[in-house]
C-alpha cells in the first residue's frame, strides 16, 4: 500500500482536469489583457509571479473515501479590465528655418555694426581717457608755472623793496644833509646880516650930531627879523604844481607901525612866474608882520624867499 497524502491530489485526466485547465486558460487570459493595457508605459513594471512549494510532513492517510460525485462547476471569468487610452503622440520635430542668403547678409550686417558700435564705443572711451590724462598734465604743468610766477614775482618785489629802502634811506640822508647844509648856511647868511646890521648901525652912530637922532630912529631890523618874516609867510605859500630848482625871489613889503602891510612889489624874479606869484600871494594872505625885538616894525624891507628855505 502506498503512503496516504493529508490531502488527496486529484488523478490526472480524472473529474478535475477540465476546471483545472479552465482555470489557468482564464488566468492566462487576464494576464494577457493586463499585460497590453500597461504595454504603453515606456518602463514596464515587472509582473513576477512565483509558486512556493515545501515539503509537508508525511503522516498515515485515513482511509480513503470516495466522495460523492458532484457535476462540474465551471469557473467564472473574472471580467477584463478595460485597457487605458493610449498616450499621444509626440509633436513631430521642429526643423529649423531655412536661412536664405538675404537673412544671412543681414545676420552679417547685424554683426559688422555691432562690432562697429563696440571699435567706436573703445575708442571714444580711449580718446576720453587721454583727454582726461591731457587735461590732469596741462593743470598740473599750469600749476607749477603759476607757482614758479609767484616765486618770482615774490623775488621781484622782495628786489624792489630792498631798493625802494635803500632809495628812500639814500634819500633821506642826502635829506638830512641838505638840511644841515641849508641850516650851515642859513646860520652863516644870518651871521653876515647882523654884521651887515652893525657894521650899518656902526656907520650910522660915527654919523653927525644933528642926524644922531633920525640914526636911531632909522636904524635896520636885528638880525632875526628876516628868519622871523619868512617864517611868517612861508606857510601861506601854495604852489599847484613842484618848482624846479630853489630860485629866489625878492619882494619889497612896506608897513605901518601896526605891521599891517600896506604894499608889496616885485623887485627881483626868481626866473620862475609861478613861484613870484606864490609868493605875493603868500604876503596878502600873511597880512602882517611881526615885530622886531625892539618892539618896533620896519616901515620897509626887502624879504628874500626860495622854495627850498
Amino acid at each position: 500500500m502506498s503512503p496516504q497524502r493529508p490531502y488527496p491530489m486529484p488523478e490526472p485526466g480524472g473529474p478535475w482536469g477540465l476546471p483545472t485547465a479552465l482555470a489557468l486558460g482564464v488566468h492566462a487570459l487576464l494576464v494577457l489583457a493586463l499585460t497590453w493595457g500597461v504595454s504603453w508605459k515606456q518602463t514596464p513594471e515587472p509582473v513576477l509571479d512565483a509558486e512556493l512549494w515545501s515539503a509537508l510532513p508525511q503522516v498515515a492517510a485515513p482511509a480513503l473515501v470516495e466522495p460523492p460525485l458532484e457535476p462540474p462547476v465551471e469557473a467564472e471569468a473574472e471580467p477584463e479590465a478595460e485597457p487605458e487610452p493610449p498616450a499621444p503622440p509626440p509633436p513631430p520635430p521642429v526643423k529649423p528655418p531655412t536661412q536664405t542668403k538675404a537673412d544671412i547678409a543681414a545676420q552679417k550686417k547685424a554683426l559688422d555694426e555691432r562690432k562697429a558700435k563696440e571699435e567706436a564705443t573703445k575708442e571714444k572711451l580711449a580718446k576720453e581717457k587721454a583727454a582726461k590724462d591731457k587735461a590732469a598734465k596741462d593743470k598740473a604743468a599750469k600749476d607749477q608755472l603759476a607757482k614758479k610766477k609767484q616765486a618770482e614775482d615774490k623775488a621781484k618785489k622782495d628786489k624792489l623793496a630792498k631798493e625802494k629802502a635803500a632809495k628812500e634811506k639814500a634819500a633821506k640822508e642826502k635829506a638830512e644833509k641838505a638840511a644841515k647844509a641849508k641850516a650851515e648856511a642859513d646860520a652863516q647868511r644870518r651871521e653876515a646880516q647882523r654884521k651887515e646890521q652893525i657894521d650899518r648901525m656902526m656907520g650910522q652912530a660915527g654919523g653927525s650930531g644933528n642926524s644922531a637922532g633920525n640914526a636911531a630912529a632909522n636904524s635896520g631890523p636885528s638880525a632875526s627879523y628876516g628868519g622871523r618874516v619868512a617864517a611868517r609867510i612861508k606857510p601861506n605859500v601854495v604852489l599847484a604844481d613842484p618848482v624846479v630848482g630853489n630860485p629866489r625871489a625878492e619882494v619889497e613889503v612896506r608897513a605901518d607901525a601896526d605891521g599891517k602891510i600896506i604894499s608889496r612889489r616885485l623887485v627881483k624874479s626868481s626866473g620862475n612866474a609861478a613861484w613870484d606869484q606864490a609868493v605875493l600871494r603868500a604876503i596878502d594872505r600873511t597880512g602882517t608882520l611881526p615885530r622886531d625885538t625892539d618892539g618896533r616894525v620896519p616901515s620897509a624891507l626887502i624879504i628874500g624867499l626860495r622854495p627850498q628855505d
